[in-house]
């Protein structure tokens, strides 16, 4: 049975001085996931926000918050990140000495755990890994800044997904993010993805046009 294709707007590209309607706003517009990419200006280079921020969003949405951690050491701040509001918490493997471990501390925690991958990080990486997790996250830009062109990595979705199936975990959601457009969204989901981060392509027409833009990923995915 084929996955719902679920669109999660990157609150990277939203007016930070209004972040609180900004989420409601995506909220009422179709988002599914609300996704919150966070940056230390050490294994990425840019500043974002912490779990403060995250808290006080919190009451803005019953949507999934769906939590980037692109922060280097990456454990110490876990918890913090779940107790703020964090419903699925994703970590690059080189953020941390323990791949696993970091794993279970997020479960452990009671929260959906997800690997990403940047666009040089290996697949193998997930080998030992791939029956723990519930997601997948197929970076498509380099990390660290929104707005960037989409690398065409659809060989390496695919061969996430052909792991998920050979490992029997046909239940893990692969997502994309970096440079999604109504373009470039088909490629991924005809790879096998089901989930797509979108910053620039929901948030740049303003409030006006974010239900129009959702609807137009949603559009062209449900037609890859």
């Amino acid at each position: 049975m084929e996955k719902d294709i679920l669109i999660a707007p990157s609150i990277l590209s939203a007016d930070f001085s209004r972040l609180g309607e900004e989420v409601r706003a995506i909220d009422k517009a179709g988002a599914d996931y609300i996704h919150i990419d966070v940056m230390d200006g050490h294994f990425v280079p840019n500043l974002t926000i912490g779990p403060c921020v995250v808290k006080s969003l919190r009451p803005h949405s019953k949507k999934i918050f769906d939590v980037h951690l692109m922060i280097a050491p990456v454990d110490p701040f876990i918890e913090e990140f779940a107790k703020a509001g964090a419903d699925m918490i994703s970590f690059h493997p080189e953020a941390g000495a323990h791949m696993h471990r970091t794993i279970q501390l997020i479960k452990s925690l009671g929260k959906k755990a997800g690997i990403a991958l940047n666009p040089a990080t290996p697949v193998s990486v997930l080998e030992h890994v791939i029956g723990e997790i519930d997601m997948v996250l197929v970076m498509t830009v380099n990390p660290g800044f929104g707005g960037q062109a989409f690398l065409p990595l659809g060989d390496k979705i695919r061969a996430v997904r052909d792991m998920a199936d050979a490992a029997g975990h046909k239940n893990l959601d692969i997502q994309v993010d970096g440079g999604i457009t109504p373009d470039t969204a088909p490629t991924a989901i005809a790879a096998g993805a089901n989930i797509l981060v979108a910053g620039t392509a929901v948030f740049r027409d303003g409030p006006d046009h974010y239900a129009s833009a959702i609807s137009a990923l949603r559009r062209k995915s449900l037609a890859a």
